[in-house]
């Protein structure tokens, strides 16, 4: 299996919205709305196993101080294959210079995130708003 990585935010709608789907994330719900969200983002990963979307991660950023990892998603098939690493990894290198790096992770990935660097903060709360069911 070589999985091939690329710096790029044109990725197609139905790759999008299956890679998604697989993890249960209700983004999938809005296939037009998610392709607009990677395209619009500062910097973003993609792996494929051939033509199949396996892996994506995206930068939201102003460039020069914060970064927020929205998405970092890995098909659970390929989960444990070192994909979320490789990507995280790519765009720790592309963001070193920030001074703030961020995401919100599951309970389950907490690990994952501490092995790479990242830290809860205490005394910290994250604030969400949600429109419709989202």
């Amino acid at each position: 299996m070589d999985i091939l990585y690329k710096f790029e935010k044109t990725v197609d709608t139905q790759k999008l919205v299956n890679l998604f789907k697989s993890v249960d994330w209700k983004s999938a719900d809005y296939p037009e709305e998610l392709t607009k969200a990677i395209q619009n983002s500062h910097k973003v990963i993609t792996a494929f196993d051939g033509d199949k979307l396996v892996g994506i991660i995206n930068g939201i950023s102003d460039g020069y101080m914060v970064v927020y990892f929205s998405y970092v998603i890995v098909h659970p098939d390929y989960h444990g294959k070192k994909i979320g690493e490789t990507m995280m990894n790519s765009m720790l290198k592309f963001y070193e210079n920030l001074k703030v790096k961020v995401l919100i992770s599951y309970n389950a990935s907490n690990g994952f995130y501490k092995k790479l660097g990242f830290i809860e903060e205490e005394g910290k709360t994250i604030y969400i708003q949600k429109k419709d069911s989202f």
